[in-house]
């Protein structure tokens, strides 16, 4: 099977022999190319390639950042109506964990230490096991665990540009980050989102939303923060989102999306949707967009809609 190694060389918790380890352990079940990316977009750009050329397989060793990108690049050619018989024609996908939080692996049930996952992996790929899953799409851009518009992605555009400065990420910086912005930044005053489903009344005075395609949303460390606990790969989105953000009512929602539990958090002011095929979010004014963790600019208006059975995954 030819494969095609998708590294991201900056990633947060792999280091050159780990790497190297991984490769000589692929290598000996496939017949194995290896890359590096070198600017963001990268590993989009080299995936689409792969699927030109026939690679059969892609495997990432990197954040879920990197496994986004690689996912647009297999699935972006694919028609509208793509399916499960689409998904059988394009190559599949193996992820390892190489970021910070690895929320996709996560999800997967993948071990948090890379050569362990790449064990799994390769198990996998010995009797022929895999699982067919759902995306979601925030306009033309697929998303394998979630998108947000407001809060979470203005964090998410501030940790980037920390970031770039040469900050080490950790969540403690991302926990004073989102602090910072909520009680600093984030206009907490003038709601500017409404939310629109199809056939229904839209629901007006949004402050936020968090769209989920799996749970947990991300981590706090080992710790999972769940808005969505019912988010799942093989149903349609979900949607968590606040019209009030006083900090009584925030703290309550929080305390809930950290607990165990397997309904979503409840109150006056929030709004939860399940298994949703679509719905389109629209603000009054441009807000911060993120894609599985990555800052892709301010927008006005962005349908999310769910893309069921359309990536295979070695798992």
């Amino acid at each position: 099977m030819r494969a095609l190694l998708i590294v991201n060389p900056r990633a947060t918790s792999t280091t050159q022999v780990r790497r190297d380890v991984i490769a000589h352990a692929l290598a000996s079940q496939t017949e194995l190319d290896v890359v590096e990316t070198r600017y963001r977009g990268h590993a989009a750009a080299l995936a689409a390639v792969a699927v030109a050329d026939g690679h059969r397989l892609l495997i990432t060793l990197g954040g879920d950042g990197t496994v986004n990108e690689t996912v647009n690049g297999i699935v972006g050619a694919a028609p509208p109506s793509a399916s499960a018989e689409t998904a059988a024609q394009l190559p599949a996908l193996a992820a390892l964990p190489g970021g910070n939080a690895n929320v996709f692996t996560r999800a997967l049930g993948l071990p948090t230490d890379p050569i362990d996952a790449t064990g799994c992996v390769l198990d996998a790929l010995r009797v022929g096991r895999h699982r067919v899953i759902g995306l979601g799409a925030a306009g033309d851009r697929y998303f394998i665990v979630n998108a947000g518009l407001g809060l979470d992605a203005e964090v998410v555009r501030a940790v980037e540009g920390l970031r770039a400065r040469g900050r080490t990420i950790t969540p403690r910086l991302y926990l004073r980050t989102a602090l910072r912005q909520f009680y600093g930044v984030t206009d907490r005053r003038r709601p500017a989102l409404t939310v629109q489903r199809p056939g229904q009344p839209a629901a007006n005075g949004v402050f936020f939303g968090i769209v989920s395609n799996t749970s947990p949303w991300t981590y706090l460390g080992r710790h999972p923060v769940n808005p969505s606990p019912g988010a799942d790969f093989g149903a349609g989105l979900d949607l968590f989102a606040v019209r009030h953000m006083g900090t009584v009512g925030t703290l309550n929602a929080l305390r809930q999306m950290f607990g165990a539990r397997d309904q979503p958090p409840r109150g006056r002011h929030v709004l939860s949707w399940h298994d949703q095929p679509e719905f389109t979010l629209s603000s009054t004014r441009p807000m911060a967009l993120q894609v599985d963790g990555e800052y892709v600019g301010e927008q006005e208006a962005v349908q999310f809609r769910s893309v069921p059975q359309v990536l295979r995954v070695i798992v």
